[in-house]
């Protein structure tokens, strides 16, 4: 429909809206209508115009009906509604997509008529501006309070509109109000409060204030400077559209009261700048800030210099020079860090150690003023939370941004940043995605598992980040959990032998690498026993698995879940996560949350495990447990949680904290003692000598080096489990039919913790696909996705299928997931492999059904999800590389026989644990007499301590069980053949022959 009242003539405007022409100034334009609501605007959605509903949840989108009114402030009807919303909901008119956008910058504003309740509610109100449409805009909000009775007519200028910082539906545009081209506007409605309303007669008024389109900003909130130096305020002038002034604008600037005092500590300053109509937009003055010289060691010390601004948007902040601390023993480098820690623990109140133990997420940061005001230690990017754009120069300048705020506080004690950094630095757009932990797992290589550890450290800490929330140590014992592909193995023996990557990550175990710009802050993840949990034992929400409870024996706790932890504290491990799940050790006390869990945090880990680091909690796991929220924060911090990662509710925890400790509940000591891990891990990475982002290797992020570790990775995560005939490797002279959902969509060959935290389908981030890896090796390739187009004349068939991304427990087999094939998947399998020889690759977290097709496929391959990569699965496929991967986990006949791990009394699985066939050239040849003799050698290597001849010899014992049993594995060959992988992995290398060869016989 078009939108002919948008188009009215102001006479006729007058006439529908008589007192809008009696209230309006004589020389203020005729009021625009937006929307009427009589019926002009239909219920619809993009690309056509409309007025449509939206919300967290279900049940949270409003009820919308337009609702004939005698009392209607315009016309006869209103737009009215009611809600019950317990996440976020409202409503939203978006102009078509199909029609130019409106240009609103001739007015001053948006106003409309609102039914008050006078419930004291917020109403956010948001307009649209710029980009290709609606929902593809910049968005702008402000909010009115509901604090009256009947029909208001609410005025909001578009001075009052600020950007928003927590969400933007494509990150950004420009971030400036240029209101030439409009979209629309949304209301969100008050959450927690069953309601109703009624809205009329939305329309624009007044004339464009320069206000509006001038702006005066300053270089910088926090201005520090050393004592004795003057400190430099620049003060900007811009425009929209960077047009020159239309009028003067004047700044008038005096120094004020702060913790510095004048004429002592600094000279006041005073005066006016005045920028005159024609000034070019983008045109800069200086304020200069002389500080004095004392010669005493102090704290650092405020001086605001407020900004009256006429003619102008006035800066939001007011700036605030900052004379550094000085002179203080803990700001000596030369000391020892625990020294530098006693005198700064000895220096800080109740409330800055109290803000050393929270965490925010950087969306929280509407008023990043908080920073400084809460003394935050910590702040953090969850999934999918980045700057705009997404590039290493953005997050740098991010992350400097909020380091500056630490300035303005006394101690200046810097903020240690984190992310999710666990494949690569999954967060940023154009980084080296590595495989997942399961793929690294497959490898069998430490080495390589710590060259990509060092990758990955060198692009995160490049884009100013210095603490990763990785790796995960998780031992995973049933593959339908969502979180098992962040594990490399259902065996302990495997984990701890991939935790090479904390090394890669840290650099050297007693941290003295921390401070390079190429090492990070490693985070073991989640202690202890999150791989146990049981399927079903879950109660979040609808998943099965994840969050669940972990029933375990004492000695299953020490021998499976809990040895990788005590290999990572030998490593040095710098922090330790909690697990959201429950813990169940046949103590009586029953399942009890992890993060509440005292005997394992403090007892186990920090005193019999030695732990020197600080414990951070998983992301508001503390509102898990049980009691009112003081409780929580009493139980967390009493069970030795050093720091709650508390993403929006930092000033709540901090309260909450500081009133615990007044009254007693929370011991001082445990506070001092949680604040002193902290400070030591900020020493060791050397934030406080150099706080801000060192982008010295920036340009190294996914280039070439860092793509070949990640390349090679991928290859050597290959497990190629059937290759009957060698259809493997492929011949680049053969004709290649490819086919599979996950073929050429680097998304799924990605997976979760990809850009966002649930990652997605489709052209995600750069990288190549398996169909691009295999096009570049220079392969004569055709590629049909569904195996529509015809599959006659091809030497061999590739098809590349398996799982879509999931995180967590979103992706928990029973939560929408199976291990099963999709049936375009396996309409694919069935129509390749019926018309020729083929491989079937599966791209997937874990293990996927597939014995009921093994007969009819030639080659099968778990792949895994090996990142942007895909070069290196070619590389295997075409013998660029051989296969060597083996299975880091047990690959199950059925669901029915799950959980099912390496060491179970009854194991007959599909492919065994450590299982892995090879397209090396050389197969080692032999039988009995060859395993009797290769047992021998293998005892007095494992005697002599000779481990590089020891894997050498169980791995060509292995080989020789693979080629015999080829595809008739039974439980007499399975259950010794995986065993002996575990000994292998425990140094046992003598016994681990002995297992190979009771499998050989069975075979």
């Amino acid at each position: 429909m078009r939108r002919t009242a948008l188009l009215a003539s102001a006479a006729l405007l007058a006439g529908l809206l008589p007192w809008a022409a009696t209230a309006r100034a004589a020389d203020e334009p005729a009021p625009v209508p937006v929307d009427r609501f009589e019926g002009e605007i239909p219920f619809a959605t993009q690309p056509a115009e409309g007025i449509f509903t939206w919300g967290g949840d279900g049940d949270d989108p409003p009820t919308l009906r337009l609702a004939d009114r005698a009392d209607a402030p315009e016309g006869g009807k209103v737009l009215a509604g009611g809600y019950d919303i317990s996440g976020y909901g409202g409503f939203t008119h978006d102009f078509a997509a199909t029609a130019p956008a409106h240009d609103w910058s001739a007015h001053r504003g948006i106003r409309f008529w609102w039914d008050g309740r006078n419930n004291g509610r917020k109403i956010a109100f948001e307009i649209k501006d710029g980009g290709a449409n609606g929902e593809a805009s910049e968005l702008w909000t402000t909010s009115f309070t509901d604090d009256f009775t009947g029909w208001k007519q609410i005025e909001l200028p578009f001075t009052d509109f600020v950007y928003r910082t927590d969400y933007q539906p494509v990150g950004g545009i420009d971030h400036v109000l240029g209101l030439k081209e409009m979209w629309g506007y949304a209301l969100t409605l008050p959450a927690g409060t069953k309601g109703d309303f009624a809205l009329d007669d939305v329309e624009l008024y007044g004339t464009a204030d320069q206000a509006l389109r001038a702006t005066v900003t300053t270089g910088a909130p926090v201005v520090p400077v050393q004592e004795g130096r003057t400190a430099e305020v620049r003060v900007t002038v811009a425009t929209t559209g960077d047009q020159p002034l239309a009028d003067p604008v004047t700044v008038t600037y005096a120094t004020a009261d702060g913790t510095a005092t004048a004429g002592t500590d600094y000279t006041p300053v005073s005066g006016t700048l005045t920028f005159p109509a024609g000034t070019a937009s983008g045109t800069t003055r200086t304020v200069e800030v002389p500080t004095r010289r004392d010669r005493a060691a102090e704290p650092a010390e405020t001086i605001p210099l407020k900004l009256t601004v006429t003619g102008a948007k006035a800066p939001t902040e007011t700036p605030q020079v900052v004379v550094d601390a000085h002179g203080l023993p803990y700001l000596d480098a030369r000391l020892p860090v625990r020294k530098r820690v006693a005198d700064l623990l000895g220096r800080m109140s109740l409330a800055e150690k109290a803000g050393q133990m929270t965490q925010a997420e950087r969306g929280a940061m509407t008023r990043p003023g908080d920073i400084a005001g809460y003394a935050l230690g910590s702040l953090l990017s969850g999934g999918g939370s980045t700057p705009t754009p997404n590039t290493p120069e953005a997050w740098a300048k991010m992350i400097d941004g909020f380091q500056l705020r630490t300035r303005a506080t006394r101690y200046q004690i810097p903020l240690i940043y984190g992310v999710d950094a666990v494949h690569g630095h999954n967060n940023l757009t154009g980084a080296t995605v590595m495989p997942h932990n399961i793929g690294i797992g497959a490898t069998r290589d430490p080495s390589l598992a710590q060259q990509t550890g060092a990758v990955t450290a060198a692009e995160v800490r490049a884009t100013g980040v210095p603490w990763d929330f990785a790796p995960c140590l998780c031992v995973s014992r049933d593959e339908r959990w969502g979180r098992s592909y962040e594990s490399f193995g259902e065996d302990p023996a495997l984990v701890e032998s991939m935790e090479t990557v904390i090394q890669g990550l840290q650099g050297r175990a007693d941290g003295r690498d921390l401070k390079r710009g190429d090492k990070v802050l490693a985070t073991a993840k989640h202690f202890v026993a999150d791989g146990g949990t049981a399927y079903g034992s879950s109660t979040t929400g609808t998943y099965t698995t994840d969050q669940g409870v972990t029933t375990v024996t004492r000695e299953q706790l020490e021998d499976v879940h809990l040895a990788p932890y005590r290999e990572a504290v030998d490593r040095g491990v710098g922090t330790v996560m909690p697990s959201y799940s429950s813990l169940d050790i046949g103590d009586g006390k029953g399942a009890v949350k992890m993060h509440a869990r005292g005997d394992m945090i403090d007892g186990v880990l920090k005193d019999r495990l030695g732990f020197d680091g600080f414990v951070i909690s998983d992301w508001n796991a503390i509102d898990q447990l049980p009691g009112d929220y003081a409780a929580h924060v009493r139980t967390a911090v009493g069970a030795g949680l050093d720091m709650m990662m508390v993403p929006y509710g930092y000033k709540d925890f901090t309260a909450a904290l500081i009133d615990e400790v007044k009254a007693g509940r929370i011991g001082e000591d445990r506070v001092d003692d949680a604040v002193a891990r902290i400070l030591t891990q900020k020493f060791r990475l050397g934030l406080f000598e150099h706080p801000y982002a060192d982008t010295g290797g920036a340009a190294a992020i996914g280039s070439p080096a860092h793509r070949e570790v990640a390349r090679r990775a991928a290859a050597e995560s290959q497990v190629l489990l059937k290759n009957a005939g060698g259809l493997l490797p492929l011949k680049k002279s053969e004709k290649v039919y490819v086919a599979g959902s996950n073929a050429d969509d680097i998304g799924n060959q990605t997976g979760g913790w990809t850009l966002t935290w649930q990652g997605a389908s489709g052209d995600t981030v750069p990288g190549t696909t398996v169909l691009q890896g295999l096009r570049r090796a220079g392969g004569d390739v055709t590629y049909s996705k569904d195996a529509s187009a015809p599959t006659g004349g091809y030497d061999a068939g590739v098809v590349v299928v398996g799982e879509t991304p999931y995180a967590e427990g979103v992706g928990d087999v029973g939560n929408g997931h199976s291990l099963s094939l999709s049936a375009a998947d396996r309409a694919a399998v069935d129509k390749v492999c019926g018309a020729m020889k083929c491989a079937v690759l599966i791209v997937s977290g874990r293990p996927q059904l597939i014995g009921d097709r093994l007969d009819e496929i030639d080659a099968l391959v778990a792949s895994w999800l090996p990142g942007t990569e895909g070069e290196g699965v070619a590389d295997v496929l075409y013998g660029e590389r051989p296969f060597t991967g083996q299975l880091p986990v047990t690959w199950p006949r059925s669901e029915a026989q799950l959980p099912v791990n390496v060491g179970d009394t009854s194991y007959d699985p599909q492919f065994p644990y450590g299982w892995g066939l090879t397209t090396r050239t050389r197969i080692p040849e032999g039988g009995t007499a060859t395993l009797r003799d290769l047992g021998a050698r293998a005892a007095a290597a494992e005697r002599h301590g000779d481990d590089r001849a020891g894997r050498a010899l169980v791995t060509r014992a292995r080989l020789l069980v693979q080629r015999k049993a080829g595809d008739h594995l039974t439980q007499a060959v399975s259950r010794p053949f995986a065993d002996a992988d575990h000994l292998l992995l425990t140094g046992r290398y003598g016994k681990a022959v002995e297992k190979l060869a009771q499998a050989y016989r069975a075979a």
